[in-house]
């Protein structure tokens, strides 16, 4: 009896299944499988990558501002992922309206087959927005921030996107951009650029001529937040293969640790042979150079373009850093702007150049770059246009800037009511009262000579002359 049981289960059970598996299982349903497993581990690589950007600009702003940032990544991914669904999708990837939008697919009607695809979109779009979240850091209001992130994923973005890779007008003139330099990156550094002008920079960044240094908190955790970036960002590379190609994904992932690499020595030499020492802030920022200026072109070039494209764009932060931060007076806590946006336009021009197929150090020509160029030139235009129109509608409305005793109090308490330390409550009265009406006027002087550059200079902050 013990003997026939088995028997019996596996005559009722295993049978129909082995034969519906048998059945079932092709080359190509394999083959399929394959390639969805890999673009849902992407999808996990790029969503973790938030919690990469929640590290750096938390790490590279002031302690009393923590809470506030970590706030802004998750509502930023929650709020981009239904919006997303909602109507993103649909103008990026629907049916194309003479090349600039798509006109269906909203809700995902009718894209049954493609809910992986979307998930994998959804968490680029996500990384598009909290691009200004770091930008912007320290100063400006939720409410307004979170308003700007509903019209840049439901319809800012996914506009360039269905210019790129939606079938537009960009990708029937030839544009290239494989993972997103321009889509993603530029498009989100164009509109931190846009707010942060509107914003105005933090209280005593400038002084007269005098340029101070705001130092951020944690470098330490600025740096993990760096290290979580550059590996998310192999399955933002990678994942955008859309398939398991044994060939193609290899070579990626190649391309992207070696730029990546190759900007942080970059940076690290330059700023060495600039300041007589390597600068740790800019170096971390170096990584991410690199990652962007590789992300348009990390299918295209070679692995030895990949490593003159990582250095050159870690010259370029330098550079870039110091010109926004000097002359152009552009306040941006984490350099968001230079890595996302200057890099990113140089990723996207690169293409033109080291394309091992049309570029022109492979004889192809000027034709590509030219594309580029106009591609870039395209996005600029209505990325600024449009966010420029709401930035300014929200400053002449509700307000983009929180008042200056919430902001030298700290944007925790003045949007949270709460810490992201125990010990910055050692700055206050034990019996402090964040919701009180006069909350913030009775720290107002005690705050403000902590953020005083004069104050600073004394307890020995280094100020940028």
């Amino acid at each position: 009896m013990k003997k026939i049981i088995p028997l019996v289960f596996i005559a009722t059970f295993g049978f129909p299944i082995a034969a519906s598996a048998e059945a079932a299982v092709t080359p190509e349903s394999v083959l399929e499988s394959v390639d969805m497993a890999w673009v849902m581990i992407a999808a996990f690589l790029v969503f973790f990558m938030h919690a990469g950007f929640a590290m750096v600009e938390s790490g590279f702003t002031r302690s009393k501002n923590a809470l506030n940032i970590l706030m802004k990544n998750f509502l930023t991914l929650s709020i981009a992922s239904v919006l997303y669904f909602i109507v993103g999708y649909g103008f990026m990837f629907g049916t194309s309206g003479g090349g600039i939008i798509g006109t269906d697919a909203f809700l995902l009607n009718g894209q049954e087959d493609q809910i992986g695809f979307f998930v994998f979109q959804a968490v680029f779009a996500a990384t598009c927005a909290t691009i200004i979240s770091g930008a912007v850091a320290e100063r400006m209001k939720l409410g307004s921030y979170l308003l700007l992130t509903v019209v840049m994923t439901g319809l800012i973005y996914p506009v360039v996107g269905h210019w790129v890779w939606g079938g537009g007008w960009l990708s029937e003139l030839g544009f290239v951009d494989f993972a997103g330099s321009t889509v993603v990156h530029l498009t989100g550094a164009l509109g931190a650029v846009v707010t942060v002008m509107l914003l105005g920079p933090r209280i005593g960044k400038y002084s007269g001529k005098t340029v101070n240094v705001i130092q951020g908190h944690n470098i330490p955790i600025g740096a993990l937040g760096v290290f979580i970036l550059w590996f998310g960002w192999f399955g933002f590379n990678g994942g955008s293969t859309l398939a398991a190609d044994p060939e193609l994904v290899p070579s990626v992932i190649a391309t992207t640790l070696l730029s990546a690499s190759a900007g942080v020595v970059g940076t690290a030499l330059y700023s060495y042979l600039k300041y007589q020492r390597i600068d740790a802030s800019l170096t971390l920022n170096g990584a991410l150079a690199g990652l962007v200026g590789i992300t348009a072109g990390t299918a295209n070039v070679s692995l030895i373009g990949a490593i003159i494209i990582g250095l050159i764009a870690g010259v370029i932060l330098v550079e870039a850093v110091q010109f926004f931060d000097r002359v152009v007076r552009i306040d941006d806590p984490v350099g968001a702007i230079t890595v996302h946006g200057i890099c990113g336009i140089w990723g996207t021009l690169a293409v033109g150049l080291f394309s091992v197929d049309g570029g022109l150090f492979y004889g192809g020509g000027i034709q590509l770059l030219g594309i580029q160029a106009v591609g870039i030139l395209a996005v600029i235009a209505w990325t600024m246009i449009t966010s420029g129109i709401v930035v300014f509608a929200l400053k002449s409305t509700v307000g983009i800037r929180v008042s200056r005793e919430e902001e030298i109090a700290g944007l925790d308490f003045a949007e949270h009511g709460s810490t992201a330390y125990e010990s910055t409550k050692s700055i206050f009265n034990e019996n402090y009262d964040p919701s009180s009406r006069d909350f913030g006027v009775g720290l107002l002087h005690r705050l403000d000579s902590l953020d005083n550059p004069e104050t600073q200079k004394k307890k020995g902050h280094r100020t940028a002359q």
